[in-house]
């Protein structure tokens, strides 16, 4: 059987750098939905995400966007892509990365910053609650948070 290649497997990844980037743009049910490619790493150029790191952010970057006051109830998913080199965020809207630069910032800057307990990491709530690495999730949260705080608009779209 042939397949055809999916979109986002036809993205240059040689030369795709750290950012915020459309996706998909999917209508479900009369709702517009945006997925953004929230890119931390140069991918094949730089290490990955620990699965550990990504894990932790995995659960205080869906903690803090399910809970914000004015993007919780258009947040659909936040999670890590499988090669480890950034999140999918799924939003209500036909929105641009612009739109919501200033809610990565300041998720990025609540991750780097986060002190205390992993929301939902215990045995009760996650399949692999200790699969966790709360100093490495703030540290790379730190990184990116960098890149975002001067995010050019050349990382806010595909190249070619």
């Amino acid at each position: 059987m042939e397949f055809q290649k999916i979109p986002s497997f036809t993205v240059n990844h040689l030369v795709l750098l750290p950012g915020i980037y459309i996706s998909r743009q999917d209508s479900l049910e009369g709702h517009l939905l945006t997925t953004f490619d929230v890119r931390m790493k140069a991918p094949n150029r730089e290490p990955v995400l620990s699965g550990q790191a990504a894990h932790t952010l995995e659960h205080l970057g869906a903690t803090f966007l399910r809970n914000h006051p004015l993007w919780r109830e258009r947040t659909v998913y936040w999670g890590p892509m499988g090669c480890l080199t950034g999140f999918y965020l799924i939003l209500k809207g036909d929105l641009k990365p612009m739109d919501i630069l200033p809610l990565m910032q300041e998720t990025y800057r609540f991750m780097s910053s986060y002190q205390g307990e992993i929301p939902g990491a215990t045995p009760r709530d996650c399949g692999n609650y200790s699969y966790q690495d709360l100093p490495a999730a703030r540290g790379e949260a730190a990184s990116f948070l960098r890149v975002l705080e001067n995010l050019e608009a050349d990382r806010m779209v595909y190249p070619q």
